[in-house]
């Protein structure tokens, strides 16, 4: 029997933790060998990432542009993308809430016997405000070449819508420059073909590397903040999204069957990017046109990564209750709206969820330190949060197709 990629990357990810385990175990007090291993595994998980990486600025602006120039005008351009945002300020808004409301019912940070860092302590994480100034000038591209160097995909997109709109606009000379980049595009979901099979690998690489060094032991400790935060997670997939796809007339869980692929793939990884190629393919096979794919799918990993959203007011929230400080009803709201606004474009920030959980600290005189409490099992969390972004942009994917009427009839 031919196993698919699924199961590919669960016997992977297993396989991980038992190599993570025996070399936690035997080679726990030789912390130089410990980390050599570590090091090697990791690699694995590095090419992969690298690879991804790799492929998506050439795959979103060749699918993109091509898209664009076959719709060839701004006024529905804007239209999609009005509905685009609608829907991913809507989503935010809800994730938000979720992690907050999860938060001061569970309240993990008051239950949990957990010893508080010491005064002092350095994070290395450095609290980063967003402002809007910055926000709307990193939109857009003093370089196409330098977005695409460095990944950063809003920039692409506006390059591309540009780039897009400019090839309908010149008419039959456009038609050539369009078939170039279907061609380009065929090219890269070739090589996507050729990336995920190493996936497993990078998995199995991954996992075992973190369970070396870290060790299973640590997940007792944080157990009840595990549980907690994979609970608010569960109740946004499986109860939150289902209703917004039962609202707009979105077979959700026929939606997801065709995903799961690609969920399990950002979480075991913890990247919500390394699925995106998968993704877009997936999407695509539900019965969603290309154009609704190719714009929406990639504003989303920087205007819709709901499982960040819900991480940001829960964490918050938790440090607070581990120090004993309670937040008003009126410093709670303020918050929820501070990180709608300034969790907005942060996909290419390195360790961005606590990046800006630590501004957002600082704005509430939480002591920074706090973030160590965090920093344990922030790997963990991130396998959630990664693969519950995932599901909420293939709802938003589909719920903006839905509206433009370019959801197919769904193959049975």
């Amino acid at each position: 029997m031919k196993l698919n990629i699924t199961w590919k990357i669960f016997i992977g990810m297993i396989l991980g933790i038992l190599m993570g385990y025996l070399l936690n175990v035997y080679l726990i007090f030789d912390p130089n060998a410990l980390e050599s291993w570590s090091k090697y595994l990791n690699i694995l998980s590095t090419i992969f990432l690298r690879l991804i990486k790799m492929i998506i600025g050439p795959l979103v602006f060749s699918i993109l542009a091509v898209g664009i120039a076959k719709l060839g005008d701004f006024k529905t351009v804007g239209r999609i993308g009005a509905k685009t945002l609608g829907y991913f300020y809507f989503a935010t808004i809800l994730s938000l809430l979720t992690g907050l409301v999860a938060v001061n019912v569970l309240r993990p940070g008051k239950i949990m016997d957990i010893a508080l860092p010491v005064s002092g302590a350095k994070t290395d994480i450095e609290a980063k405000k967003m402002t809007l100034e910055n926000f709307i000038t990193h939109l857009f591209p003093q370089s196409f070449f330098e977005a695409l160097a460095h990944n950063e995909i809003l920039q692409i997109v506006i390059f591309s819508v540009f780039f897009g709109i400019a090839t309908a606009a010149i008419g039959d000379h456009g038609k050539v420059i369009i078939k170039g980049l279907d061609a380009v595009a065929e090219v890269m979901f070739k090589i996507v073909g050729y990336v995920m099979g190493f996936a497993p690998y990078a998995v199995f690489g991954s996992v075992a590397a973190v369970i070396a060094q870290k060790g299973l032991g640590i997940l007792s400790g944080y157990l009840y903040l595990i549980i907690c935060f994979f609970a608010t997670l569960a109740f946004f997939i499986l109860v939150i999204l289902p209703i917004i796809c039962f609202f707009v007339k979105v077979p959700y869980w026929k939606l997801m069957s065709y995903v799961k692929d690609a969920l399990f793939l950002s979480f075991s990884t913890a990247s919500s990017e390394a699925s995106m190629p998968l993704q877009i393919e997936k999407l695509k096979e539900f019965g969603i046109s290309e154009r609704i794919v190719s714009f929406v799918l990639p504003l989303g990993y920087s205007f819709n990564l709901d499982g960040s959203m819900m991480y940001m007011t829960f964490a918050t929230g938790f440090i607070a209750q581990a120090y004993g400080i309670e937040l008003s009803i009126g410093q709670q709201i303020t918050m929820l709206l501070t990180l709608l606004i300034t969790s907005k474009g942060i996909a290419g920030v390195p360790r961005a969820s606590l990046v800006v959980i630590a501004g957002t600290m600082s704005l509430f005189d939480l002591p920074s330190q706090g973030l160590i409490l965090l920093l344990a099992v922030d790997w963990l969390l991130d396998m959630g949060r990664s693969a519950t972004s995932v599901a909420g942009n293939a709802v938003a994917t589909a719920i903006v197709a839905k509206w433009e009427g370019e959801l197919k009839e769904i193959k049975q």
